[in-house]
């Protein structure tokens, strides 16, 4: 038996010499070297042979016997079992092996979802702010693109003390794990149901709520659920490109709606699905007015469609009390009301929900239940499940308003020194400044490009857009501290001077 080659090749990939004798036995009985019955050495000769314990050998052997390559006989030996049902694998150790006689090879096909989720993986994808090439920078990197939503001071403490505690809860509640609610924590959704009734005018049931691992997987779970093949699905023009991503996916044909300085045009469209944002449109930050919202609830009834309003940053409004979302005007149960902590509280706290009808609840929490039987960050849910019934979620909501309230003020008032250049959306709410490029396209590129070197990126709103739009921006501030917005902007507008050179 000749595998030492094998052997040697194997021993300079894997730490272990048990694992480098097994590879080296596999490969020869994968590539015919070690023909079907061929009684291999016991492992007393093997160990001998190859200068490694008895011992190393035995779980080598044994890894090959569970696996299916040798079998044993009693008081005769190890045998290679017959190979005539096995298809010829390449080992992984074999890189230098002559290349067999080439076979056309077959891919399974892919459903038309699986088909559409391969192609936009292929098409490009807008640059997250941390894909910046830091060297092209001549100072550290200002960003506008994007940021890390953080806990601190008091709202920290608190969130500690409240992990704390949900911790000795689960210990106490162990056994019951395994029968955690799919939906959510059901103390989590009644803090929900709380919260968005005092402050948002929601009436809900927990039942109503189900809780999942961001907004962005309610709203996935929520287009496979509603939208069959060709439906025509209603997008604001421009929205937030995950959302268009998930409808396409799930096969449903786009149409773009029309925006204007309140938001979308409700028109009578020939669709069952509506995705909006009307407490502050995204990007824009347009508030849908009263009329409009009324009239996009009649045309829900009229066609027996549903909405899915999407209400991602509103609660941070400065300008006096959070607009009552579309949800609250609801009397027919065609609104599905979507949120998330993930910007409310913290980045890495992965939590969204929805408030849906009964029914439609039931048909959401069954296929969360196909991709995880068990709630995620149960640790974290009966946390925050605390920190809102203390009353510290709206303690924590009130300091960063205020925080956001002063940052995007002197956002505004250092963008002042560049009014020349865009055309604001004025805002009283969020974490975004949204505005519209007042000069040629060409410009705007190369301003675009040129502040990289001045360390100072934005993120351009064509991502958003589901027609050819006017160039426009997209400053996300809340992230940064004021001397950051100073500096920033100071920043863009020394890239600006000197392109004008």
């Amino acid at each position: 038996m000749d595998i030492t080659i094998a052997y040697q090749r194997a021993i300079q990939m894997y730490h272990h010499k048990y694992l480098a004798l097994y590879h080296a036995l596999r490969e020869g009985i994968l590539n015919g070297s070690l023909a079907s019955d061929t009684r291999l050495p016991s492992s007393r000769d093997l160990a001998v042979m190859y200068g490694i314990s008895r011992g190393s050998v035995a779980e080598a052997y044994d890894m090959l016997l569970a696996e299916g390559y040798v079998k044993t006989a009693v008081g005769r030996g190890t045998f290679v079992i017959e190979q005539t049902a096995m298809l010829p694998t390449k080992s992984p150790i074999d890189k230098q092996s002559q290349q067999a006689p080439s076979v056309k090879q077959t891919t399974p096909a892919l459903s038309a979802w699986g088909q559409r989720i391969i192609q936009m993986e292929r098409e490009p994808q807008p640059s997250p702010a941390s894909a910046v090439n830091e060297d092209e920078a001549q100072q550290p990197l200002i960003s506008f693109q994007a940021g890390e939503v953080v806990l601190e001071g008091s709202s920290l403490t608190a969130w500690k003390s409240t992990m704390a505690t949900a911790g000795k809860d689960l210990q106490k509640l162990s056994s019951a794990l395994m029968t955690a609610p799919v939906n959510g924590d059901v103390w989590l959704r009644e803090a929900i149901c709380q919260h968005v009734g005092r402050t948002r005018g929601i009436t809900a049931h927990p039942d109503q709520v189900v809780l999942c691992s961001g907004s962005m997987e309610v709203i996935t779970l929520l287009c496979q659920l509603l939208i069959n093949e060709q439906d025509p699905i209603v997008l604001e023009n421009p929205c937030y490109p995950g959302i268009h991503r998930a409808v396409t996916a799930s096969g449903g044909q786009v149409q773009a709606a029309e925006l204007d300085q309140q938001g979308i045009i409700p028109q009578d469209w020939d669709s069952r699905l509506l995705f909006v944002t009307p407490g502050r449109q995204f990007p824009t930050g347009a508030v849908l007015p009263l009329a409009r919202r009324q009239h996009i609830l009649q045309w829900a009834v009229s066609r027996g469609a549903w909405i899915i309003e999407d209400d991602y940053d509103s609660e941070f409004r400065w300008a006096g009390r959070p607009i009552e979302p579309l949800k609250a005007l609801d009397r027919r149960d065609c609104v599905i009301y979507v949120s998330s902590f993930s910007k409310s509280m913290f980045s890495n706290l992965r939590l969204g929900y929805a408030i849906l009808p009964a029914a439609l609840a039931q048909a959401l929490t069954a296929a969360k239940r196909l991709y995880a039987p068990l709630p995620a960050a149960r640790l974290e849910q009966r946390a925050l499940a605390r920190f809102m019934m203390r009353g510290d979620y709206v303690r924590h909501l009130r300091r960063m308003t205020r925080m956001y309230r002063s940052r995007y003020d002197v956002f505004q008032r250092e963008m002042q020194q560049l009014s020349g250049l865009f055309h604001w959306h004025q805002t009283d709410c969020g974490l975004h400044a949204y505005a519209i490029w007042k000069h040629e396209p060409a410009q705007y590129h190369h301003l675009m490009q040129a502040a990289r070197s001045f360390g100072v990126t934005w993120r351009d709103a064509a991502d958003y857009q589901l027609t050819p739009g006017p160039p426009s921006a997209c400053f996300i501030f809340a992230h940064l501290t004021e001397y950051q917005i100073i500096e920033g902007i100071n920043r863009l507008r020394q890239t600006w001077d000197r392109i004008k050179e």
